[in-house]
């Protein structure tokens, strides 16, 4: 007989399964045993106190640049899967911009070998074109034999219209959900901030939110042409979640994402930051407005589920002038604590919010997981929603440190992460 693990006396959140209870897991040999009120433990069990804690299916990212191959100065693998077990994730899917990029089975093979002996499951996400180039297709039946879960672009818009058709209608030959980066590059122009008085003011050249919204609609209406699986990644403005209302409304096979930080920041954050880069992202923070309208879409389900956007620099990339700096933020590791503020302002209730990091994200990309029923994987998390700590990226298990956060007092943390029944992280 395997190890027999009793987590007591925590609130259980497993919004698939409808129960938000005071319950004792039982986890054996790997797997989900058991949820009882009362338990009693064999002596052979570990037992973890989980009073005035939340007990949880482990967190899903769909959307986390793990940087490896080729760009291990910025993050690796193994770092990346310590960050997200110290988050709470339990699965992580690796956008495809590696060096190589991820268009054929021998760098997925290679992302999974370097994987297995990892804290943390990964699932490739091949790419969309060869190179990323947005000129002719990858070999779709390849990637998915080699166990790539959806295909992207990720960081680079398909602007060809012909393409991103061929591409819903090839991956709807193998059920690959295609996960795409909104963005008119050319009506983006120059811009490194969301247009408008606040990128006026600081003399930034803005790209407007009618980059993404002028995208997301193009899409859609290919997604009904083709009869594709459409994932709109990291959606940020209000346009955009209307579009997806509408789509959603009319049976169309749409699911969303949206981030921690277009959840929580705006561009007057990045105003009052002094031009810091780690306010820098594509796409960029958006108005006050856009942020209250992500937040109605994922309280109302119209966006499906959070993804990180976990993308790690070196300081090389962004320690230099804002125009000049990479775009992306680290979030594996913040995630929890900074969309938990949306539980307490109301906005999200503890099951929502619950079930955007877990089974949400699990049904867009048709995921095993994000669940703690009998027979489950025994992929969860311990949550402390009261544990107050400092945000300091110098600490983070990721090698990046580019946080938006970088001294905040955050609050709620998690506090153990385990896969497949083993303890990959305890605090």
């Amino acid at each position: 007989m395997g190890e027999i693990i009793l987590i007591e006396g925590g609130r259980v959140i497993d919004p698939a399964n409808g129960i938000d209870s005071v319950l004792t897991v039982v986890l054996r040999d790997g797997r989900v045993a058991e949820l009882r009120e009362h338990v009693e433990r064999p002596r052979e069990a570990r037992a973890i106190d989980a009073r005035g804690k939340w007990v949880v299916p482990g967190f899903i990212d769909l959307h986390a640049h793990l940087r490896e191959p080729g760009q291990e100065y910025k993050e690796t693998i193994e770092s990346a899967g310590r960050a997200a077990a110290a988050g709470g994730f339990t699965t992580v899917c690796a956008m495809p911009n590696t060096c190589p990029p991820n268009d054929n089975a021998s760098v997925t093979q290679l992302i999974l070998s370097r994987a297995t002996a990892g804290t943390v499951r990964v699932h490739p996400v091949g790419c969309i074109s060869r190179g990323q180039k947005g000129e002719e297709l990858a070999e779709y039946g390849e990637l998915k034999m080699a166990g790539c879960v959806a295909v992207s672009d990720d960081g680079r818009p398909v602007m060809s219209s012909m393409l991103m058709r061929r591409a819903l209608e090839y991956a709807r030959a193998f059920d690959l959900p295609v996960a795409v980066h909104e963005d008119d590059l050319v009506l983006a122009g120059k811009g490194v901030m969301n247009e408008g008085p606040v990128s006026t003011r600081l003399g930034l050249a803005g790209a407007p939110a009618a980059c993404e919204e002028v995208m997301v609609l193009r899409d859609i209406a290919l997604a009904e042409l083709t009869g594709g699986r459409l994932h709109l990644a990291h959606l940020s403005c209000a346009g955009s979640v209307r579009a997806v209302r509408e789509a959603k409304r009319r049976g169309l096979a749409v699911t969303a994402e949206v981030t921690p930080h277009h959840l929580t920041l705006t561009d007057e954050h990045l105003a009052r930051s002094d031009y810091n880069t780690s306010f820098k992202m594509s796409p960029p923070l958006r108005s006050a407005a856009d942020v209250l309208a992500v937040r109605q879409g994922l309280a109302d389900g119209t966006i499906d589920c959070i993804a990180t956007d976990h993308a790690p620099h070196s300081l090389v990339e962004k320690e230099v002038e804002f125009d000049e700096a990479a775009n992306g933020v680290v979030g594996l590791e913040t995630a929890f604590s900074v969309c938990l503020s949306l539980v307490r302002e109301r906005v999200l209730t503890e099951k929502r919010f619950i079930e955007a990091l877990t089974v949400g994200a699990a049904k867009a990309f048709l995921l095993e997981g994000g669940t703690l029923s009998k027979g489950a994987r025994a992929d969860l998390a311990v949550l402390d929603p009261e544990l107050r700590w400092r945000c300091e990226p110098e600490h983070f298990r990721s090698k990046g440190r580019n946080s938006p956060w970088k001294g905040e007092a955050l609050v709620g943390r998690c506090t153990h992460t385990i896969v497949d029944g083993r303890f990959v992280h305890e605090l």
